[in-house]
C-alpha cells in the first residue's frame, strides 16, 4: 500500500481534528539506510535517516505539512517564515498545495541556490533582508503577532509535532530506538522534536529506552556550544548558519534528558564527511547534514561511543539543495573522442 503522508500515517500521534485538512505531498516514510561500509570502518552499526527523500528534499516537510494544515484550519490565507533555505522551500510548496500565499524572508546572500530556486518555483513571495537569519526571524515573529498571517517557523508548535514522526519511524524500522542518534543543530527544533517523539513512544509503552541525542553545530555557528549567541555566524553548512536558535532551551532539555551532548565541528570536518558518505555509501546530502557524521566521527575518536553501538545519523537535506558546494569539488577529465584513448584513461589497456 502506498505511503499516504504524515497526517494520515501518524494521525493518532498528532494534534489534528476532523476539521484539519489532510494536506499531503506524501512526506515522511523516508529510508533508514544501513551504512555497511562506514559501519565496518568505524566499528559501529550505523544507519542513515535520509530525510532528503522528503518531497522538497529536507526534513522540514514533516512539520510544515502540519503547520500549514493547521493554519488553513484556522482560516489563514497567508503563511510566513524566515529561512536559511529549507524552510522557505517547504513552506512555499505546502502553501501552493493548500492554495494559500507564502511569504519567505531570507538573509541576503546567505541561502543556497537550490533552495532559493524551489521557493521561487512554488510561487512564494521571496524577500531578502540585509541582515542574518536571526534578524529575519525577529521580523517575521513580530509581523505574525500583529497581522493576519500564520508563522510557520519551528517556533510554531505544530512544526515540532510533525517532525517528531521521524523518531517514530526510526524506532519502527529498527524495532526499537537506537543507542545513539546524531543530528545537525541550527535553529534547534529538530533535536527537540526527536526528543518529543522518543518520549511519546516511551510514554505509550512502545519503547523503554530513549537514545542519547547528540547535536552537532558548525564551529562558526555554535552558540549552544559557546553558551552565547553568535552575532555573525559563518559556515559552509548554510542550513545551520544560525547564531541564536529559537528552540535553544528545548534542545538543551532534550540533550540533558537523553544524556546526550552538543558539540562543534569544523567546516573541514563537515566537508570530509560530506564527501565520505557520498563516495562510500552512495548517499548525497547537503553539507549541513554531514555535520551529524562529522560529530559521530569526533565522538568515536574520543572513545565516547562504544564499539558495536547501534547509531543513527540524521541526514536532514538532499545534496542537490546546495549544488555549488558539490560542483565546486568536481574533477572532470577532458579527452579526445577516441575509443583507445578512453580505454587507456580507465585502465583497460596498458598506457
Amino acid at each position: 500500500m502506498a505511503w499516504k503522508g504524515v497526517l494520515s500515517e501518524w494521525a493518532s500521534w498528532l494534534p489534528i481534528t476532523e476539521r484539519t485538512p489532510r494536506l499531503t505531498l506524501h512526506e515522511g516514510g523516508t529510508p533508514l539506510v544501513h551504512a555497511r561500509r562506514l559501519s565496518a570502518a568505524w566499528n559501529v552499526e550505523l544507519y542513515l535517516k535520509v530525510e532528503g527523500a522528503n518531497p522538497t528534499g529536507s526534513f522540514k516537510d514533516r512539520g510544515m505539512v502540519l503547520a500549514v494544515a493547521k493554519a488553513v484550519e484556522d482560516g489563514a490565507r497567508t503563511v510566513i517564515c524566515a529561512s536559511t533555505g529549507n524552510t522557505a522551500a517547504s513552506a512555499a510548496a505546502y502553501a501552493a498545495r493548500a492554495g494559500v500565499e507564502a511569504v519567505v524572508v531570507i538573509p541576503e546572500g546567505k541561502i543556497a541556490r537550490g533552495k532559493l530556486a524551489q521557493a521561487v518555483a512554488h510561487g512564494a513571495r521571496v524577500i531578502a533582508v540585509r541582515g542574518n537569519f536571526d534578524e529575519a526571524l525577529t521580523l517575521v515573529r513580530t509581523l505574525a503577532e500583529s497581522d493576519r498571517v500564520a508563522l510557520v517557523n519551528s517556533v510554531n508548535p505544530y512544526r515540532l509535532e510533525g517532525q517528531k514522526t521521524a523518531a517514530l519511524e526510526v524506532a519502527a524500522d529498527l524495532g526499537r530506538p537506537p543507542d545513539e542518534l546524531f543530528l545537525p543543530v541550527g535553529n534547534a527544533g529538530n533535536i527537540s522534536a526527536y526528543w518529543m517523539g522518543f518520549s511519546a513512544l516511551r510514554a505509550a509503552g512502545g519503547a523503554q529506552d530513549i537514545p542519547r541525542l547528540h547535536g552537532v553545530q558548525a564551529e562558526g555557528a555554535a552558540p549552544m556550544v559557546t553558551g552565547r549567541p553568535v552575532e555573525h555566524p559563518e559556515t559552509v553548512a548554510t542550513a545551520i548558519r544560525i547564531g541564536n536558535p529559537a528552540s535553544w532551551r528545548k534542545a538543551e532539555a532534550a540533550i540533558a534528558g537523553s544524556g546526550g551532548s552538543i558539540q562543534a565541528v569544523s567546516d573541514a570536518a563537515i566537508l570530509e564527511a560530506y564527501h565520505e558518505v557520498a563516495e562510500r555509501e552512495g548517499v548525497f546530502c547537503e553539507p549541513a547534514s554531514a555535520a551529524s557524521l562529522a560529530g559521530l566521527k569526533a565522538h568515536l575518536h574520543k572513545g565516547l561511543v562504544r564499539p558495536g553501538a547501534r547509531v543513527v545519523a540524521v541526514l536532514t537535506g538532499h545534496g542537490l539543495k546546495d549544488p555549488d558546494t558539490a560542483s565546486g569539488a568536481v574533477a572532470v577529465e577532458t579527452l579526445d573522442a577516441d575509443l583507445e584513448t578512453l580505454r587507456r584513461a580507465i585502465g583497460l589497456v596498458p598506457a
